[in-house]
């Protein structure tokens, strides 16, 4: 039988100040909704230009931290018709990152000494998502004379749609900054997060940008990086149904099965949609939102026959009620979108039934709703 676990939306994150549920949010200013800004750095992306280039200060920050806790969310990236331009940040499921000052770790170095969660990732920390991203926030900060450890519980399955890679990349940059007095500003978070997406899936921020910024965020331009956070209404209830098989869809892999010829008429199609697509969300119109996001004519046809019941797990979303239902990120995590949580239910039971008679998955279903605030601090110990 098909196996069904519900997500319910809980306060997850404690501060050793106090005994009440809360967060620590992290110290720089994010932009509002009708403004973008640009990331002045430069990293190894597929660009041939240098207009980008690198700031590094010059002084290096005192810790005011003698240990930290982050985390940081899971994302769901491409939502249709936005392939690499487009995600947004879902609620109550990520990586977490413990990160704490090491005399036991040479100084400007940094180790990873424990990863919970999964046995396949390595503990090298030019091997591993956290690890790039940790290294390039002390480079930007100038660390020198401190050494550092961090240990990653991962509460993302690998290869799953997710952005597990980018929830292990957000936490860690993050972690590192804040120990630091949080020094940088979300664009450099952003950067530095993107230089291990580039080493592991590719050079794309429509997971790194939303799991470090949190809501819906447009990736304007890529060179230079310019991204422009999507303003949800407050007042909405969205509600994302996250079906998730046991298989795993690798990113490399799904982007390997993307066309690389597309029709005018293919494109024009996918362009109106996903500017349907940014005008729902920034409306908060779910049904326009799910009608959008189910309109991809590009690269879900490519990788849905890649993803045993997929077709059928769509479906049967749509016939249960779903506004719209899409491949989250690379798969093979399908999402459906919803205004309430016991529709949501609802509808990740008949997605979980398809994808067992149609695919022969097993599978398991979660209802988040948006997650707003993006990569935070969870727990702070002082020096």
């Amino acid at each position: 039988m098909a196996k069904i676990w519900y997500h319910q939306p809980t306060t997850l994150f404690y501060t050793s100040q106090s005994p009440n549920p809360t967060t620590l949010s992290p110290k720089f200013n994010l932009p509002s909704s009708s403004s973008s800004f640009r990331c002045n750095l430069s990293l190894t992306s597929n660009s041939n230009s240098n207009s980008n280039s690198i700031s590094i200060s010059t002084h290096e920050p005192e810790p005011v931290y003698s240990s930290v806790k982050s985390f940081a969310p899971a994302t769901v990236a491409n939502l249709g018709p936005g392939f690499d331009f487009l995600g947004c940040a879902v609620d109550g499921i990520g990586d977490y990152v413990t990160l704490k000052i090491d005399p036991q770790v040479h100084p400007g170095q940094l180790s990873i000494s424990q990863i919970t969660g999964t046995s396949k990732l390595s503990k090298n920390p030019t091997w591993n998502c956290a690890g790039i991203a940790a290294i390039s926030v002390m480079k930007m900060l100038n660390i020198r004379s401190i050494g550092l450890s961090l240990s990653l519980e991962k509460g993302l399955p690998l290869g799953s749609g997710l952005g597990s890679s980018a929830a292990s990349a957000a936490a860690a940059a993050i972690a590192v900054n804040e120990l630091f007095g949080g020094k940088l500003p979300a664009s450099k978070l952003v950067l530095a997060g993107l230089e291990s997406e580039a080493k592991v899936s590719g050079y794309h921020a429509d997971n790194i940008a939303p799991a470090i910024m949190g809501g819906f965020v447009l990736v304007r331009s890529y060179d230079p990086l310019e991204l422009i956070p999507l303003q949800f209404p407050s007042d909405k209830n969205l509600c994302f149904v996250l079906v998730n098989p046991e298989f795993e869809a690798p990113t490399k892999k799904m982007r390997a099965a993307l066309p690389t010829e597309i029709t005018m008429s293919d494109h024009i199609w996918n362009s109106s949609q996903g500017g349907a697509l940014v005008a729902a969300v920034m409306q908060g119109d779910l049904l326009g939102l799910g009608k959008a996001l189910s309109s991809d004519r590009i690269v879900e046809p490519k990788r849905s026959p890649l993803i045993p019941g997929m077709d059928a797990v769509k479906k049967a979303a749509l016939d249960a009620g779903a506004f719209g239902c899409t491949i989250s990120g690379a798969g093979p995590t399908a999402v459906a979108v919803i205004d309430d949580e016991d529709k949501g239910r609802l509808i990740g039971e008949k997605m979980v039934e398809a994808f067992m008679v149609y695919g022969n998955l097993k599978a398991v279903a979660m209802v988040n709703k948006l997650d707003r605030v993006g990569a935070r601090l969870v727990t702070t110990t002082s020096r």
